[in-house]
């Protein structure tokens, strides 16, 4: 060591990774590779950007990526001339794992040794490539200098759960990433120094990478005459040679007939960092004044930060080839994020900054044209394989859906593929799915409206006081669940000139005029008769409630709480809050069932002596009940439990 030597140690997570690493049993090794290749494209694809917006900077005339194998020093090293790191980022890079999912990660690995999807596969997709080094290394050491800067710095490490850093030589800027291979698990890794073994884990894994990955090959030949001819006789002598190993054609500018679906997922796994395949691969073309290529895969599961507010969600853009920008969140609509792929475009400008990008209008047309082409390749796939598409809308419906209110001019072909659980008879029981259109094949006679609940939960909903006039006279209901719902359902949306209605808000009026006119007349009958009762319970629930009044939805149960017509539902209040904004206080309605007992029992209490107070606890528990049947706990769940406690002695 030097004088500027210093050691350090490894965060925690890291010394687990790193113990995982080198003590576990892995099905495929090869991953190393592929993972410090990757990291070499991607320094050479950051010294782009920075050269796109530093004058002083500059690509290195001849990027590359080189693979040289000692085998008499059982070393290895992937050197590139990208952008290099200085200390600090050394440190931050290399030192720690500063990547989200660092904890979901080792989790997978460890659960990898009980039968899930091999360790060595999970690799990448949390970003800790880096540290699949220790599976074949013993020692792993990196010599860097940053683009711009003098100073070069060595870092090393045993995997010991430490780690030095000190100053070093590099004649230019990049970095060097050497491994001392080791044997392992019995199997000696020297395998990794063999030429054709290199070639071919480079074949499979980066025969795509942009920059020439190139390894210094030696080959015994004949020489030969001026004229190019083998010279009779003359002994075979050794040849030292450069030779690029990857193709560099990129993937997406061949036909798809020349593209396996082995070729397609494995490029779907490198810039998805997935070990699945992809559920979907589709491309889009466009030819004559402006020409692009986008080659988009869905993911078979949705990522664990999908919902994640500060995820920035996008598609790789290229320019002629060249990388201009990782995640470009403005290639897709935020309701399509879940779509993974790149998009090349000929007549972009290379000098485009994220600002310029937004407002350009060429962008405006791709994103146009990826979100028609997903949208029409999932109807194709609602048509031809539902199965697969109810595998999508498992993992992406709540997504999907997002276009529903953001999308106005596709609006129609969302709702068209918008699935919904449903009161039907013949799907409820079994939690299957219905398209609207074939709801609304379904409707009754006479029905205008698509009716709906809203709620947290499905078996919640289906429980709910709110459907038992629905169920009773044979009106389906869409039952939703997704946070989104709530927002578009509510909204000025139509499907088929026909809009959409909940079920608990407002007032009920169901079955033919003469059953309407028949039911106004025995709520209004019974509002006179009970209107001591009703004037009793409003008093006591004033706070809590705007009106109490009969109910011509109920059935069988006693209580329920509607919305306004133009009041906040409690679902979107709780969506206002989980968002971090203040809900206005909002006070529903409370409906009683007009031919329940609970009604005789309260006009008998009225007029009593001690009426008021015991008016006051059946209010309360009423209340209580209501919310209780939405899956809401009362504010005060002790004096409820007390209460029903109390009735329930009194009952006895």
């Amino acid at each position: 060591m030097n004088a500027t030597a210093q050691q350090f140690e490894f965060q925690t997570e890291a010394r687990q990774l790193l113990d995982l690493m080198i003590h576990s049993v892995y099905s495929n090794r090869d991953i190393f590779l592929r993972e410090i290749v990757s990291n070499a494209s991607d320094a050479l694809d950051k010294l782009r950007i920075e050269a796109l917006r530093n004058d002083e900077l500059a690509m290195p005339e001849a990027p590359e990526i080189r693979i040289d194998a000692d085998r008499a020093t059982r070393t290895l090293s992937v050197i590139d001339n990208g952008i290099g790191m200085n200390r600090d980022e050394l440190i931050r890079n290399i030192g720690t794992i500063a990547k989200s999912g660092t904890r979901e990660f080792l989790d997978a690995m460890r659960a990898s040794k009980e039968g899930a999807p091999g360790a060595a596969e999970l690799i990448g997709q949390f970003g800790v490539g880096f540290y699949s080094t220790f599976m074949v290394a013993d020692r792993v050491t990196v010599v860097t200098r940053r683009v711009g800067e003098s100073q070069a710095w060595h870092w090393e490490s045993t995997g010991d759960g430490t780690y030095m850093i000190e100053e070093a030589e590099r004649p230019t800027h990049g970095t060097t990433v050497t491994l001392h291979m080791k044997p392992t698990d019995g199997e000696d890794a020297k395998e990794y120094l063999d030429e054709w073994t290199i070639r071919g884990i480079v074949k499979k894994y980066s025969d795509f990478v942009t920059y020439p990955i190139r390894m210094r090959v030696e080959r015994q030949e004949q020489p030969r005459d001026a004229q190019g001819n083998p010279i009779d006789g003359a002994a075979a002598e050794t040849v030292v040679r450069d030779e690029t190993l990857n193709s560099m054609k990129a993937l997406w500018t061949r036909s798809q007939s020349s593209v396996t679906p082995e070729e397609y997922s494995e490029f779907y796994k490198h810039i998805a960092h997935d070990w699945n395949d992809p559920l979907t691969t589709f491309t889009v073309r466009a030819e004559g004044a402006f020409e692009y290529y986008a080659l988009l895969f869905i993911p078979s599961h949705a990522p664990f930060d999908l919902f994640y507010h500060e995820k920035q969600h996008g598609l790789q853009l290229y320019v002629k080839r060249i990388f201009i920008l990782d995640e470009a969140k403005d290639l897709l609509p935020t309701y399509l994020r879940f779509l993974k792929g790149v998009v090349d475009a000929e007549d972009l400008p290379l000098n485009i900054s994220r600002e310029i990008l937004q407002e350009n209008r060429q962008i405006r047309m791709i994103r146009n044209r990826i979100a028609r082409k997903t949208i029409d390749t999932l109807a194709e796939m609602l048509r031809t394989d539902r199965e697969k598409y109810l595998a999508f809308w498992k993992e992406f419906g709540a997504v999907l859906k997002e276009g529903i209110f953001q999308d106005h001019e596709n609006r129609d072909a969302l709702l068209d593929l918008a699935l919904f659980s449903t009161t039907d008879p013949a799907l409820r029981a079994d939690a299957k799915l219905t398209t609207l259109g074939e709801y609304v094949a379904r409707m009754k006679e006479g029905q205008e409206a698509i009716y709906f609940i809203s709620g947290d939960n499905r078996d919640v909903l289906l429980q709910s006081p709110h459907l038992e006039a629905f169920d009773a006279k044979g009106y389906e209901v869409l039952l939703l669940s997704d946070p989104v719902d709530e927002i578009w359902a509510n909204g000025e949306i139509e499907y088929q000139g026909r809009r959409f209605r909940s079920i608990a808000r407002g007032a009920v009026d169901l079955g033919s005029e003469e059953e309407r006119k028949a039911d106004e007349a025995k709520r209004e009958e019974g509002a006179r008769e009970y209107a001591d009762v009703l004037g009793a319970l409003q008093k006591q629930l004033d706070e809590n409630v705007s009106e109490v009044r009969l109910s011509s939805r109920l059935r069988s149960s006693a209580v329920c709480l509607v919305s306004g017509e133009h009041d906040m539902s409690p679902q979107m209040a709780k969506l206002f809050r989980a968002m971090g904004q203040e809900a206005p206080k909002s006070k529903r309605i409370m409906e009683l069932n007009p031919d329940h007992p609970i009604l005789r029992t309260l006009q008998s209490i009225v007029g009593a002596e001690g009426a008021e107070a015991t008016l006051a606890d059946y209010a309360e528990l009423l209340y209580g009940q209501a919310l209780l049947a939405e899956g809401v706990v009362p504010d005060d769940p002790v004096r409820f439990s007390r209460l029903v406690a109390d009735l329930m002695v009194k009952a006895g």
